[in-house]
């Protein structure tokens, strides 16, 4: 497991074209955090049933609506959920990088925010081996695209994410530790043509600053 390095430079408006200094930083960060924290993640197979325009995790107790599950999900006959979370070992870190220096700590932010992609992505590589023949999908997160993010509590309860990997949903519904993210990840018999990562499938693409400077930010 690698944190990209592009990736990050992504989170902090900058990509492949960002100047070596701010590259150089970014791989000491890197190195620094990748040392001291492990993603953890958990994750569940659920049965997916297609209700009308809907999506329902009978054993969860879960629906999902909207495009973005409309898009992903038709062929599917089964879901997985997923949270992962550097933990609260990394909201020590960029408390104590806020306090010493605050460019430090914006580089370090980023830096966490791929490293927890980076747990997500070996979580699908670990489901992909242990689900030989079965194809998945690009996984969705609630608060992307129009999957509504007052689906948080019920994921993590679905998880079990607060006593498996320390993950708890606020009030606002936010997930806590920072650095952690729940998703969504569908399972059909067949390759999925269907995707929603990249710059052609972003609902950004047509006022990111970024795309219109020839850069992407590596998602």
């Amino acid at each position: 497991m690698e944190l990209d390095i592009d990736e990050a430079l992504g989170y902090l408006g900058a990509g492949r074209g960002a100047p070596e200094s701010l590259r150089r930083q970014a791989a000491e960060a890197a190195a620094e955090l990748t040392a001291a924290v492990r993603p953890r993640y958990t994750y569940r197979v659920f049965s997916l049933e297609r209700k009308g325009d809907s999506y329902l995790l009978p054993e969860a107790g879960i629906t999902l609506t909207g495009a973005t599950a409309g898009t992903m999900l038709p062929q599917c006959d089964q879901a997985v959920l997923l949270a992962c979370t550097l933990g609260t070992a990394f909201d020590a870190m960029l408390r104590t990088e806020q306090a010493r220096d605050m460019a430090r700590a914006a580089i370090l932010d980023a830096c966490g925010s791929a490293w927890v992609e980076a747990g997500c992505n070996e979580a699908e590589r670990e489901l992909a081996g242990r689900l030989p023949g079965r194809f998945l999908t690009d996984r969705f997160s609630p608060g992307y695209g129009d999957l509504s993010l007052t689906l948080q509590p019920a994921i993590c309860t679905a998880l079990d994410a607060q006593r498996r990997i320390g993950v708890h949903v606020t009030s606002s519904l936010l997930l806590n530790p920072a650095k952690s993210v729940t998703a969504v990840i569908g399972l059909s018999d067949r390759p999925q043509a269907a995707r929603i990562r990249g710059c052609a499938y972003c609902t950004m693409r047509e006022t990111c600053a970024l795309r219109k400077g020839g850069k992407h930010c590596g998602n």
